[in-house]
């Protein structure tokens, strides 16, 4: 029996600070780690519905997003996409009504993979801002290890290539850059 297709999808909108986590996580896990063949990291950013086809193609989904649940800032959590569905509103992720609105569009057309939502609360996702604040980055870490986790629990692995960047900790290590974290001019 082949291995199922897992899809880690990074979403947010790196331009708005915390907003961003998923991506850059995604990101870090791209600089940082080989996986196995059936393992696809995706930076989804905020496209909502356009991503219906890499969904639909898994057979689990690992997203990784900010999460506002009235946690303290920086708080990792994990929930399914049915937690999820039943909490967002409008004013909590514009890009998560559409994360759900995907997934009952891929139950419809009968390819709607398990899912699990791994996500911080933010602190601060508006005005504009390329960096994560401090308690979010502090706990990315945190995050990054509950990511692995899952992939390995949903039968995928990895391990860490051999000039790997160092683990994120500061807030100004998570600035939109390249995909190692590393500052453009």
């Amino acid at each position: 029996m082949a291995p199922q297709k897992i899809l880690v999808l990074g979403v947010g909108n790196v331009l708005l600070k915390d907003e961003g986590l998923g991506v850059h996580l995604v990101r870090r896990l791209e600089a940082a780690y080989d996986f196995s063949e059936n393992v696809r990291l995706m930076d989804g950013g905020t496209l909502g519905l356009r991503l219906l086809d890499p969904i639909a193609q898994a057979d689990h989904v690992i997203v990784i997003d900010a999460v506002q649940r009235g946690a303290d800032p920086g708080t990792v959590q994990k929930m399914s996409a049915d937690d999820l569905s039943k909490k967002v509103t409008f004013k909590n992720s514009i890009h998560q009504l559409d994360l759900v609105e995907t997934l009952a569009y891929a139950e419809v057309l009968g390819q709607r993979p398990t899912c699990v939502i791994v996500g911080m609360e933010p602190l601060d996702i508006e005005p504009w801002g390329i960096t994560l604040t401090p308690p979010v980055a502090a706990n990315m870490k945190e995050l990054e290890v509950l990511v692995l986790e899952e992939i390995q629990k949903a039968g995928g692995s990895w391990r860490l290539k051999a000039h790997a960047p160092q683990p994120f900790g500061e807030a100004t290590d998570y600035v939109f850059g390249d995909s190692c974290g590393n500052h453009r001019d």
